[in-house]
């Protein structure tokens, strides 16, 4: 006798069978029951989740011949339950989409739907992959699914129901299969290998589930080619050698040498996964998989259900999650993801993977501009850096002169000249207040108005950003509400662009050369270095401004 795969030998044959679709099983059962099941039903969802198999079930319920009517529990034993099963019932007609999608076929569709069933309640048509219907066979097919004759049902399936024209969709109840969870694939997985009597490992499930990718059919597939290997207990090293998962240990031994900043252990860890047999583009799935784990438990706890792990992985993510912050993890995801469609295109794969990892593992941990400028003021730096580095930053931070001083108090503020000349106070105190990301944008403007309680600032022409940021995430506001607290009087703030004719003209060229000079002690000043590295950031230009 023929060997059965195990996704045809276990396929599920009643509505409680069906694994992971709960919803749509109890909305069809409830259909049956109260006799309001549709004429046409539209299944979608992606490979393998159960579309096929609901609807030969859904036709079993609607002709069992064990019953007097539809039924939600069909025998499976009647002629006609064992008919569909095979796909060989006279009334219950299976078509691929794909090979049958011209009009012509559509037409006999129709010219034959008109009879009734020959021994069962409904003549039924289920239509594989339905997207694949030309226009013209879609358009053939509209008038026959508003008024079908009361015996004939249709059902059909489909990976693609953007493919599928709006007017088919409307004239069908339309269910969504989701994505079965890797936990109900275990499930699955553990129930067969016992019913086959079939030792395994325990660690070997879960990868193996995860590996199916909601898909039950996958899920079946890949056990499948783990018992054609012959090998008994079945193991987690086969599932490496002959479906190329990766070796967990390995990528959590790689991400712990980036964590680590060993730029020379990432090497040589993504050295060992190569040896393996790995693909640049499955270590970059890996290690996208893994951090995203990472960032979960960062973000909740190892223990969350929100992680798909084994407990000793879970123990591992713990740990290694102690190496890392959550910006850095959703850094590294998203240029992971970058990364992994550049090295598909890329003669030098291997170059740009190790560049990139490289980067991470050499990489500080990121901050905002206002955490920066905030540590630089107390000169204490949050992230975690070895104790020469800290050492380093130390001088630099201090040499900030008057970051410490207390925000001085400000006496009634009445007119344009108080307000002048006690600017660079009031600077003191918005930093103090809103926060030094603040301060630093109102550093390039300079107060102009003053009347009946308008205050107007006015940037430079090249502070067209610095202008829009003021205006934007409440800053206006925080900032008025701080100066009518200080003027004790209602403050309205106004925010423009001095005029041209305001520009100071170009500078001779002795002028030039004196501020090149003082540009290039600005770029070396260890502060500014500083800054530059915490943000990875480059100068794109200077305006130094004058008392």
């Amino acid at each position: 006798m023929s060997y059965t795969v195990l996704a045809r030998k276990y396929r599920s044959q009643t509505f409680d069978d069906v694994i992971g679709q709960d919803p749509i099983n109890r909305t069809l059962k409830n259909a049956i029951k109260t006799d309001k099941a549709a004429h046409a039903y539209l299944f979608t969802g992606t490979r393998g989740v159960g579309k096929t198999t609901m609807a030969r079930i859904l036709a079993k319920a609607l002709n069992c011949h064990s019953f007097d009517g539809p039924t939600t529990e069909p025998c499976c034993k009647c002629d006609s339950c064992v008919a569909i099963n095979i796909g060989e019932d006279i009334d219950v007609i299976e078509i691929d989409g794909a090979s049958n999608n011209g009009v012509d076929e559509v037409r006999r569709l129709r010219e034959n739907a008109i009879y009734r069933p020959a021994r069962s309640r409904f003549k039924i048509y289920i239509i594989d992959e339905v997207h694949m219907l030309s226009a013209s066979a879609f358009n053939a097919l509209l008038k026959i699914l508003e008024e079908p004759p009361s015996h004939v049902k249709f059902i059909f399936a489909t990976t693609e129901p953007n493919k599928v024209i709006p007017t088919v969709q409307s004239r069908c109840q339309r269910f969504d299969f989701g994505n079965i969870s890797p936990n109900l694939i275990a499930g699955q997985l553990k129930s067969i290998l016992k019913q086959e009597k079939i030792k395994y490992e325990d660690d070997l499930i879960l990868p193996l589930a995860k590996m199916a990718n909601g898909s039950m059919r996958d899920g079946l597939s890949l056990l499948d080619r783990l018992i054609s290997t012959g090998a008994e207990p079945l193991t987690v090293e086969l599932l490496e050698e002959y479906l190329g998962c990766p070796n967990s240990e390995k990528i959590y031994n790689l991400i712990s040498e980036i964590g680590d900043s060993d730029a020379a252990g990432t090497l040589q860890a993504v050295e060992d996964l190569i040896n393996t047999g790995l693909s640049d583009v499955q270590i970059v799935d890996s290690l996208v998989d893994c951090m995203r784990d990472l960032m979960v438990a960062k973000s909740t706890s190892a223990e969350t259900e929100l992680l798909t792990l084994t407990a000793e992985q879970r123990k591992r993510t713990g740990e290694l999650a102690e190496k890392f912050d959550v910006a850095a993890l959703v850094y590294n995801i998203t240029t992971l993801e970058k990364l992994r469609w550049t090295i598909k295109n890329s003669d030098t794969p291997r170059a740009l993977l190790e560049a990139s990892l490289i980067r991470f593992a050499l990489s500080e941990h990121f901050l905002n501009v206002d955490a920066l400028l905030s540590e630089s003021q107390t000169a204490s730096v949050k992230k975690k850096r070895p104790a020469a580095r800290r050492a380093e930053l130390k001088a630099p931070f201090e040499s900030i002169k008057g970051v410490t001083d207390e925000p001085p108090s400000l006496t009634e503020l009445n007119d344009i000249e108080s307000i002048s000349s006690n600017w660079p106070d009031i600077l003191k105190i918005i930093i103090a207040k809103l926060g030094p990301g603040t301060g630093g944008l109102l550093s390039s403007a300079r107060p102009s108005r003053f009347e009946d309680g308008r205050f107007t600032l006015e940037f430079g022409a090249s502070a067209g950003v610095s202008k829009k940021m003021c205006e934007s995430n409440g800053r206006k506001e925080a900032i008025e509400s701080l100066l009518t607290e200080h003027c004790r009087k209602p403050i309205k703030l106004k925010l423009e662009i001095a005029s041209e004719k305001e520009i100071e003209p170009k500078a001779d060229s002795k002028q030039t050369g004196t501020s090149s000079r003082r540009k290039n002690e600005i770029v070396n000043d260890p502060v500014v270095k500083t800054v530059l590295m915490g943000l990875g950031a480059t100068i794109t230009g200077i305006e130094e401004l004058k008392e």
